[in-house]
């Protein structure tokens, strides 16, 4: 099997664990810290990543801003165990989130599809 290599020219991984995921700093090209990967949500159906639900702002935890940030918007950088967002930090200081206590229906496509749009990536069930 073929592999790839990223841009330092490291092999990278294509199959990961999920739990290796969660946690995983995301950073922006400019190398802003954005802030990191709380959970991934899986559309059972599909068989897919849909969103990885972002953690910013905030301190030790308390009051961070929740974001579900369309799969195919973030590139996962194994080599230096990180996500890479394309996005100004001031684009996403305005992006639509949530708090720990109302998440969203992220079954709903007309939701999910205002979020893919606001990222600029597919909706995952296309």
């Amino acid at each position: 099997m073929p592999q790839t290599r990223d841009a330092k020219g490291r092999y990278m991984q294509s199959v990961l664990a999920a739990d290796t995921l969660t946690g995983d700093r995301v950073v922006n090209r400019q190398k802003e810290d954005l802030g990191t990967i709380e959970h991934l949500m899986i559309d059972v159906e599909k068989g897919r990543v849909a969103y990885a639900v972002l953690s910013f702002g905030g301190f030790l935890g308390m009051g961070d801003k929740l974001f579900a940030i369309p799969w195919g918007a973030l590139t996962v950088d194994t080599g230096d165990k990180q996500f890479v967002l394309d996005v100004d930090k001031k684009f996403l200081e305005h992006a639509p989130g949530f708090d720990k206590a109302h998440w969203p229906d992220m079954s709903d496509r007309a939701w999910g599809a205002e979020v893919s749009t606001y990222y600029g990536a597919k909706p995952y069930w296309t």
